[in-house]
């Protein structure tokens, strides 16, 4: 008889400095091509390891949600310690469960959060510069947080992500958008029921602008309804994004 397979579903936790993104690359090292390969070598079958966000290289998560099947038969947690001393500290399996052979991390309804931070300070703080953007031109925060309430709400965002952008609907709906400085950090976070490619470092380019009274809210409000190709900022870098969480609704 035929073993049966199972799928576990791991929350993954990363640094993203020095991996070209989340999805196998033809010249780079990613943080799926690294994972794989270590689920490989301890379950001794051949994978396939299916992520639920694409980051970009450079990005960070603290609650990635990635799935594979095998026919282990351990205790779904024990692939946490087993995988844990395998991989690099980069890379850190938070958690391990058994779900359906029907769970797809990205088929499902959704709601993922992420945040961008902003240094804002004169000079650069050398241990910040791998996981926030540093910005020495001072920045009006409170306009910044009133144009970030524009987002709110179900937006056509076409004009909020990449030419790259492959999916024909980019509706999404923004349903939590916050925006606070502590001391010289600033900290964007951000919760929807999708994002498109580029579509948080967008909005921060956007926003960037708006801090520097360079636009206005006005002017991402347009971004917003416009049909035609306008957009108010550049995109972000990447080292000042991280996913947050994913969490899936019934």
């Amino acid at each position: 008889m035929e073993e049966k397979l199972r799928r576990i579903k791991l929350i993954v936790a990363y640094d993203g400095t020095n991996y070209c993104g989340w999805q196998v690359q033809p010249n780079g090292v990613s943080i799926q091509s690294v994972l794989q390969q270590h689920i490989e070598e301890l379950t001794g079958e051949k994978i396939m390891l299916t992520g639920a966000s694409r980051t970009d290289s450079g990005v960070h998560a603290l609650g990635q949600v990635a799935v594979f099947d095998t026919k282990k038969i351990w205790p779904a947690e024990r692939f946490v310690p087993a995988l844990n001393q395998r991989l690099p500290k980069d890379i850190v399996i938070q958690s391990a469960e058994e779900v359906g052979p029907d769970f797809h991390p990205r088929y499902q309804n959704t709601v993922k959060t992420y945040e961008y931070r902003i240094l804002n300070s004169r000079v650069p703080v050398p241990t910040e510069r791998l996981y926030s953007y540093f910005v020495p031109q001072k920045l009006d925060v409170e306009a910044m947080r009133e144009a970030a309430e524009e987002i709110l709400g179900k937006h056509d965002f076409h004009n909020f992500s990449s030419t790259k952008t492959k999916v024909k609907d980019t509706v999404r709906t923004i349903t939590d958008i916050r925006l606070k400085k502590e001391g010289d950090m600033i900290y964007l976070r951000i919760t929807g029921d999708g994002f498109l490619y580029n579509m948080v470092r967008i909005i921060v380019g956007g926003l960037l602008k708006v801090g520097f009274h360079k636009k206005t809210k006005e002017d991402i409000l347009r971004s917003l309804e416009s049909e035609e190709r306008y957009v108010v900022g550049s995109t972000a870098p990447p080292q000042g994004l991280t996913l947050v969480n994913i969490e899936y609704l019934e």
